[in-house]
């Protein structure tokens, strides 16, 4: 088999697209490459979308933990307590075993006992805790000066936090953000190792070169080709916040914009 049938055969697999059965010996480069690849979608999927949903409502976890009111700083306090004090793995644990749970008392969270969406909700729930902290960090450092120069122009209420404190949160925690969002792309790896089932073998990335490695003897062919996707997936993740981060502080000269710049984050 070439490997452009190769690709034809399992480029798409791990969404349920192309040859269902896996190769089982003789195993070549480009089969180990183009199955990982596969996988790989899954992780950017469970990746995008927590940081998208998670975003806001980190946002509102930070306003809460600000706020003087105890009726939502407690809430937002223990949320950001419980998701960044329990590791990920566990959490990916305890959520399969509650939906199974709840299954049994409603079919409506039968969707959640599958990784797409039960894997998507751990994420975005432990993503929010640390976002949310970062953000509140942020918004606690926001220049006194520039919400007094708000208030001299009269600004106030929703205006102000959309013209003057959200922007400025924003700019302030985006370098630490982008460390958040990489390695939320790294822990995607962990969902089908923590209860989730992948269905018919459609893993993510991290499956599959666990899957070669089995049949194989040998990790070291596919986990470097996992480190190489990851790498690709950081760099893109860092040139697309490099982008809203020039867009955020557009305001300034060129000279003196804030640069992020690549820090490997060996521990969290």
């Amino acid at each position: 088999m070439s490997c452009w049938q190769t690709v034809q055969d399992y480029a798409l697999r791990s969404i349920g697209h192309g040859e269902r059965l896996l190769p089982r010996s003789d195993f070549t480069l480009c089969e180990q490459f183009t199955l990982i690849g596969s996988g790989l979608i899954w992780n950017v999927y469970f990746g995008a979308f927590a940081l998208l949903f998670g975003f806001f409502l980190a946002t509102a976890v930070a306003l809460g933990k600000a706020s003087d009111r105890a009726v939502l700083r407690v809430p937002a306090d223990w949320f950001i307590f419980v998701f960044r004090g329990s590791p990920l793995f566990i959490q990916f644990f305890l959520a399969y075993f509650l939906f199974i749970q709840l299954k049994a008392v409603s079919p409506a969270f039968d969707p959640f006992t599958s990784a797409w969406a039960g894997a998507l909700v751990v994420l975005f729930l432990n993503t929010s805790a640390y976002a949310g902290e970062i953000f509140y960090g942020a918004l606690r450092s926001v220049p006194k000066g520039d919400l007094e120069a708000a208030d001299a122009y009269g600004l106030a209420g929703w205006t102000k936090f959309r013209r003057v404190t959200w922007p400025t949160m924003l700019r302030l925690a985006w370098p630490s953000y982008t460390n958040e969002a990489i390695f939320l792309f790294h822990a995607t790896t962990l969902v089908f190792f923590a209860g989730f089932p992948a269905f018919q073998q459609r893993g993510d990335a991290l499956y599959y070169a666990q899957y070669f490695a089995d049949k194989t003897f040998n990790p070291f062919i596919p986990y470097p080709i996992v480190a190489f996707y990851f790498i690709l997936l950081t760099l893109a993740v860092i040139f697309v916040f490099s982008l809203i981060n020039r867009r955020l502080n557009r305001h300034l000269a060129p000279h003196v914009r804030p640069k992020l710049r690549l820090r490997p984050q060996l521990v969290r």
